[in-house]
């Protein structure tokens, strides 16, 4: 028995089926950089950077060491109370950086789930309204409030509700809602009226607190909204007097090339949750919102025993650091090119993927049947368990979907890796050569 497999099966029967989505039988054991090391010493290529939570990779010597050094001074006095020097520090300038013209202020959370609760508290308390909209497709988190906003998976409502309530959910605009022959425009038209027809039949505009979107769904597939329909969403919202809110969790720190995906449409939203790789990883979030909508609410309204630790915030200190210093944006999107460029010569050899969506180093890739252009997720899932085999981590989306979002610190010759293994696995697929795992059934969304 390997160490991996000895090792899960001491954690099996004191672990929830709940709390993980199968893919590997791996144990992590350790990581650099954009590679890890599991529990048997094997080490791969990191193309999910934990969900997008390492955008500095793995284990950062600058990351480390400010973790390192205030674990010695202190390792927790509750922020609900008092303050603490890096935690008051990281609140400036994180907001400096948020997507706003005018001030805008922060509270701490502990994960991008209740990063999102806030929003919806903070909406509702600033508007007096109670109704809150979001997306099919869209992962926001598993609290009450943000699962109850989510519709990625059945699983994220099955057997739990009731849910959070006056919570309307509209269709995405995804890519795989476009008819044959249809122009981008007529897409466009026709998504806005089916997000206008709650509105129009019996969801009344001034009760509506806020509209939550991800301006790239991340779970939902690796998919950017529309232009010209996040413009028609957002003119909608400030016509009616609703909060426009988008979740940066998965998408922010410089994922795509930015700090944030709302700047690709040149568009302020009023709140924003950010989490996963604020602090490397690390438990911490905060949503951000414009001054006068984050003072609507009176302690404690929002705080949370752990939340702005003064070591997680010390480790988003230094993750800002590192992002700067390092020209993580620009990094992101040099590779991303690199990577859109890969994604689309495959598409030429191989008839099974199809779109291949990339912003920054932040893509994804669909698997698809040659005859009929539908979803293969038997092929998806041979795909991703022989690059695993080959040395490669990455998982799958919608059951179809290659989810590529590596750590924006890994090198062009890690890169480079990481394609040639890709480009092995679809040849073997192309050849007849793979073979579903045991447990197919068991892998993925």
């Amino acid at each position: 028995m390997s160490e991996n497999e000895r090792i899960l099966k001491n954690e099996a029967a004191a672990f929830s089926k709940a709390a993980r989505v199968k893919y590997f039988n791996i144990v992590i054991e350790s990581g650099k950089g954009a590679t890890v090391t599991d529990a048997d010493g094997k080490t791969y290529i990191d193309l999910l950077a934990s969900a997008s939570a390492t955008n500095t990779g793995h284990s950062h010597p600058h990351v480390v060491k400010a973790v390192q050094d205030q674990a010695a001074k202190l390792l927790q006095y509750t922020p609900a109370y008092f303050a603490n020097d890096n935690a008051a520090k990281l609140a400036p300038r994180l907001a400096a950086l948020a997507p706003f013209s005018g001030p805008a202020a922060l509270a701490w959370g502990n994960s991008g789930s209740d990063a999102n609760d806030a929003i919806i508290k903070f909406s509702r308390a600033y508007t007096g309204r109670p109704y809150v909209v979001s997306f099919t497709g869209a992962y926001h988190g598993s609290t009450y409030g943000s699962i109850s906003v989510s519709s990625v998976s059945l699983n994220m409502s099955r057997k739990i509700g009731p849910l959070l309530p006056d919570v309307v959910k509209v269709p995405f605009p995804d890519p795989w809602k476009r008819l044959d022959g249809e122009s981008e425009e007529a897409f466009v038209d026709r998504m806005f009226a089916a997000f206008k027809l709650p509105f129009e039949t019996y969801l009344p505009a001034e009760e509506v607190a806020v509209i939550l979107i991800e301006p790239i769904q991340g779970d939902g597939g690796i998919v950017k909204t529309p232009d010209a329909y996040m413009h028609k969403i957002y003119d909608f919202a400030k016509e009616h007097g609703i909060l426009f809110a988008v979740d940066e969790v998965n998408q922010g720190m410089g994922r795509t090339g930015k700090w944030w995906s709302i700047e690709h449409f040149g568009i302020e939203p009023d709140l924003m949750s950010v989490g996963k790789s604020i602090a490397s990883g690390l438990p911490l979030s905060a949503v951000i919102g414009r001054q006068d909508i984050m003072n609507s609410l009176g302690a404690p309204a929002n705080v949370y025993t752990t939340a702005g630790n003064p070591v997680t915030t010390a480790a988003a200190m230094a993750t800002l650091d590192v992002i700067e210093d390092e020209h993580l944006l620009e990094r992101s999107t040099r590779l991303g090119k690199k990577a859109a460029a890969f994604f689309a010569q495959e598409k030429q050899q191989f008839k099974f993927i199809g779109d291949a969506r990339m912003y920054g180093l932040d893509g994804g890739i669909d698997i698809v049947d040659p005859e009929t252009g539908q979803p293969d997720p038997d092929a998806t899932t041979k795909i991703i368990y022989r690059a695993f085999e080959l040395g490669v981590i990455m998982i799958s989306l919608k059951t179809n979907v290659l989810r590529f979002q590596p750590p924006l610190v890994i090198t062009d010759e890690q890169l480079q890796s990481a394609f040639d293994i890709l480009h092995q696995t679809f040849s073997e697929l192309a050849a007849g050569k793979l073979s579903l795992p045991d447990n197919a059934d068991e892998i993925g969304w």
